[in-house]
């Protein structure tokens, strides 16, 4: 993957959850009290919330008064002009103010020059993971810093599909470190190391095929699980050792 043009990246880091991470109630509350607030709360993700092909939402909210992205002239989010929230984070301002990962002021969230790589459509992952699980999350969401996501330009889904693979996960196994018997941390540098063939049209109509069919909620992974292996040229025996292992260590 590290010849892909792929860029991976963690999740934010607010320094202090419990005031920026929010419930929904809470944030259907800080937008009656001033609708604004809306510009600057955003979905987020954790890592216990991602699965292997999707995700579950826990309603749970990223108050993001990032620090701008000073590269592309963006500058930070100017908390006086969202009143409601200020107004919570201002309950919290002796611990903001004296926290390590914070912006330009106790309000603002540390510096991250990618922000604005949550607007567009990406697979996340957990950094531990007993197994391997990959998921398309659409523009907008935003994660944690348990989390790991992955943008690319093209053949995303193709992506997708090997990377959650029982192959790909026995592979990795093989490169990364291990906690315990069946954990694995999900380092970048292990994660770039994962050969993925280049794709053409036919194997990319195939793929796209398949998740259509995932989103009818159909049985399709088994479809494409023998599309990697006969991407990969697996014989039948290898291919029954893969789902050996994988299936009787889930």
């Amino acid at each position: 993957m590290k010849d892909w043009d792929i860029s991976i990246n963690y999740g934010i880091k607010t320094g202090y959850n419990e005031a920026f991470i929010i419930s929904g109630e809470k944030k259907d509350e800080l937008i009656a009290k001033d609708p604004k607030s809306a510009e600057i709360i955003r979905p987020i993700l954790r890592g216990r919330d991602i699965k292997r092909y999707g995700y579950d939402f826990a309603d749970l909210w990223l108050i993001c008064t990032h620090n701008g992205i000073k590269s592309k002239g963006i500058p930070p989010v100017d908390v006086n002009q969202y009143p409601a929230i200020k107004e919570h984070l201002d309950m919290y301002y002796e611990k903001l103010a004296k926290r390590q990962d914070k912006g330009d002021t106790p309000y603002n969230l540390r510096n991250c020059v990618y922000m604005d790589e949550f607007n567009r459509q990406k697979i996340m992952y957990n950094d531990i993971t007993q197994k391997l699980s990959f998921t398309l999350v659409p523009n907008g969401i935003t994660c944690a810093n348990t989390v790991y996501f992955i943008t690319y330009n093209e053949h995303i889904k193709y992506l997708l599909a090997i990377l959650n693979s029982p192959l790909i996960d026995w592979y990795y196994r093989t490169l990364s470190v291990q906690l315990g018997e069946k954990a694995v941390r999900m380092f970048s540098i292990y994660v770039l190391n994962i050969p993925i063939p280049m794709v053409d049209k036919t194997m990319e109509a195939k793929i796209n095929q398949y998740f259509d069919e995932i989103d009818k909620n159909l049985k399709s992974e088994e479809s494409i699980n023998r599309f990697v292996y006969n991407l990969y040229s697996l014989t039948s025996k290898e291919t029954e050792y893969i789902n050996s292992f994988y299936y009787n260590n889930i």
